[in-house]
């Protein structure tokens, strides 16, 4: 066999490894992206402590037929009407049963696939005034969002979101959020945020959906922002490996706590 032959044989050789290699990762290594945040994820960080909540007043239950004790079942409904009324105004702060993290589409190998980075490293506030939400900010730390690939998280790190020279991304509401009604425990409430969105240091006014719930003493906003790239000078994620489309989602559940 001539030796240009094989060289050409060689070539072949390694492209055929290189996919084989690649369609094994993705069949047999790489882990799934974990489904987009939903209505299902945002019940069950509001649920987080609702256990202890019920723990706690296991007792009243079982002692409310003794007489003394009967104005504490009279009272209830009394706390529970305040809790739906005038207890959600004033400030809430983000607890660490947030989830918040981005989502995009890719190509792997040939595989339409999609990778997902979270992280529960949030902070911020909401203010609530009556059936309307008068301000909201929340930060992010970038660098605690991890994927299920360190090869990922390196790329996100470094020159995708340069997390070093850009620690941190912030959401600061401009508009009031009128949710029209105080919601009744339980019930989520669809409504429309608009605010300033901070990636890599670059902001743009953002406008998109939230949904709202009151439960267990707690708030929860489940929500995605669309994210082109380019508004935020994001280099093209895509690699000799994996192609990336020029845009993904910022998906989060933050859940409230009352100050």
């Amino acid at each position: 066999m001539s030796k240009p032959k094989k060289i050409v044989l060689a070539l072949c050789a390694v492209a055929i490894i290189g996919v084989v290699v690649g369609y094994g990762y993705i069949l047999f290594i790489k882990e799934d992206a974990p489904d987009a945040l939903d209505a299902g994820d945002l019940d069950a960080a509001l649920g987080a402590d609702s256990e202890t909540t019920v723990a706690t007043e296991a007792p009243a239950a079982t002692e409310a037929p003794t007489a003394t004790e009967a104005p504490v079942a009279t009272e209830a409904p009394t706390a529970t009407e305040a809790s739906a009324t005038d207890g959600v105004d004033g400030v809430w702060n983000i607890s660490t049963d947030s989830t918040l993290g981005y989502r995009v589409s890719e190509v792997l190998g040939g595989v339409d696939t999609e990778g997902a980075g979270r992280t529960n490293q949030v902070t911020g506030t909401l203010t609530i005034e009556g059936t309307a939400a008068t301000a909201a900010e929340f930060t992010v730390q970038m660098a605690t969002i991890t994927s299920d690939s360190d090869r990922r998280d390196g790329q996100f790190n470094d020159r995708i979101m340069s997390t070093s020279e850009f620690p941190i991304s912030t959401f600061v509401l401009t508009a009031p959020i009128d949710f029209g009604t105080v919601p009744a425990e339980g019930e989520p409430i669809t409504a429309t945020a608009t605010g300033d969105l901070t990636l890599r240091g670059v902001t743009n006014s953002v406008t998109f959906e939230v949904t709202a719930q009151l439960e267990g003493g707690r708030i929860g906003v489940l929500g995605t922002i669309p994210i082109l790239f380019s508004d935020y000078s994001i280099p093209d994620p895509s690699n000799g490996f994996a192609t990336v489309k020029d845009n993904g989602l910022l998906e989060f559940v933050l859940v409230f706590d009352k100050d």
